[in-house]
């Protein structure tokens, strides 16, 4: 490992070690702060130190092994040694840069899941509604909860447009791969010559904010409430609960938020807010990358058939994933909220790809070193 890795990891154990000194201080127990901050912290560095010490540990092997090399009457059994040692230690080096690897400060926070029909008419809102159980069944499947905030129904029983909540520990991290333009292919039921349509779905997952993430004063919104026309009971429909929030109302930044699937009027503000503080924040995200559209179209594209991220393909039951070339003819699983094979693939390519920038910049760090210059 290169020496900027090493210093690293020097220092991250160092830390680790002195956090585990203070937890068993009299004044970092009693201040409950303190304490909760110094034991995240702990938790989010032992494996990393864990891994660390198991690293200097095989590479103390090996030198102590190529040592008895040197004794003629030990040097095979050392050599045999090495053979095992040595891919132990390129597998824990190989280990130790993925977990160097910068966290995505949004991986823990909750979801707001956002799945609009597009081409496709009717069949792609039958999709959409097949796409939103699936990623219940997914969420539910990984300890998380699924609330719905808003939906359209149609007439044939899709959904043209569906918002979720999605809560719990890592639910950005399971679902933010999910974002852009799904397109099905398949016979319709209602296509008499046999003919494959495609049709496209968008998707948008949207980290939640909080309110110290995203500044947003009462008077940044008009609140309008109305009578819910979705599904949901009598008791929905027949009281003003539905809540329509227009951020900033006849603007180029105008933003549009309905909840309307929860019995209170008050509940519904409360979500429409959180789905209201997602948008902005992504939208701040996005200019903070200079894209200039709204946050949400950079997600999901324009929802053209052309522009997709992943096919279904129904005829050959296959799934393929346009953005790392990934293929799997579990389409039925897939749609039942078994998509833990197709989010580990992009998870693992989204990976390799920052483990080879990381690698670029410590070939560049050690070549400025080596060349005299500031490592």
């Amino acid at each position: 490992m290169l020496r900027a890795m090493i210093s690293t990891l020097e220092r991250i154990r160092d830390e680790f070690e002195a956090l585990e000194r203070s937890l068993g201080d009299p004044e970092v127990l009693a201040d409950a702060a303190r304490y909760r901050d110094a034991t995240q912290r702990y938790g989010d560095l032992k494996a990393i130190v864990e891994a660390y010490r198991r690293y200097r540990g095989v590479l103390s092997a090996i030198d102590q092994a190529r040592d008895l090399e040197r004794d003629p009457e030990l040097a095979e059994l050392a050599g045999e040694e090495l053979i095992q040692l040595e891919p132990e230690r390129d597998a824990l080096a190989a280990g130790l840069r993925r977990l160097l690897l910068p966290a995505d400060p949004f991986d823990a926070k909750n979801v707001i899941l956002e799945i609009r029909a597009a081409a496709g008419g009717d069949e792609a809102s039958l999709f959409a509604r097949e796409l939103l159980e699936a990623y219940r069944r997914f969420a539910e499947r990984a300890g998380l909860v699924v609330e719905l905030l808003d939906s359209t129904p149609t007439e044939v029983g899709g959904l043209s447009k569906v918002s979720c909540e999605v809560r719990g520990r890592g639910a950005y991290s399971r679902l933010k791969y999910e974002s852009g333009v799904h397109r099905v292919q398949r016979v319709p039921e209602t296509e008499a010559q046999g003919r494959i349509h495609t049709s496209t779905v968008t998707v948008a997952v949207l980290p939640e904010a909080a309110e110290v993430d995203v500044e947003l004063a009462s008077s940044d919104y008009r609140v309008d409430v109305y009578r819910s026309s979705g599904p949901g009971g009598q008791s929905v429909n027949t009281t003003d609960s539905a809540v329509r929030l227009t951020y900033k109302p006849g603007t180029p930044d105008e933003i549009v938020v309905t909840c309307q699937d929860g019995k209170s009027q008050l509940k519904n503000k409360e979500k429409a807010l959180t789905v209201l503080r997602a948008r902005l924040l992504e939208r701040e995200r996005a200019r903070a990358a200079d894209q200039a559209r709204e946050a949400r179209l950079v997600q999901i594209g324009s929802g053209d058939r052309s522009e997709k991220i992943r096919t279904y393909n129904v005829p050959q039951s296959r799934v393929t994933d346009h953005r790392i070339g990934f293929t799997t003819r579990n389409l039925a699983q897939v749609l039942a909220g078994e998509l833990d094979e197709v989010v580990d693939a992009l998870a693992y390519a989204d990976q390799a790809t920052r483990l080879e920038r990381l690698a670029g910049a410590e070939t560049r760090t050690a070549e400025r070193a080596g060349a005299g210059g500031p490592a």
